[in-house]
């Protein structure tokens, strides 16, 4: 597929607002899958040294 000018590739043959949300949604849903196990990963081990020292002062 050619484009003559980059707004016409923005455009997508009128097909450009369905193409780039789709694209949007896709990178989110990406980013989050990356993003959300290391938070709670991070969350989890932040819990554990808090126990960890709970139980070392009794």
């Amino acid at each position: 597929m050619n484009f003559s000018s980059f707004s016409e590739f923005i455009a997508m043959g009128n097909h450009g607002l369905y193409v780039w949300t789709s694209y949007g949604i896709s990178l989110t849903v990406l980013v989050l899958n990356v993003t959300l196990p290391l938070m709670a990963r991070r969350r989890y081990l932040q819990d554990e040294a808090r126990r960890m020292r709970r139980e070392d002062m009794k």
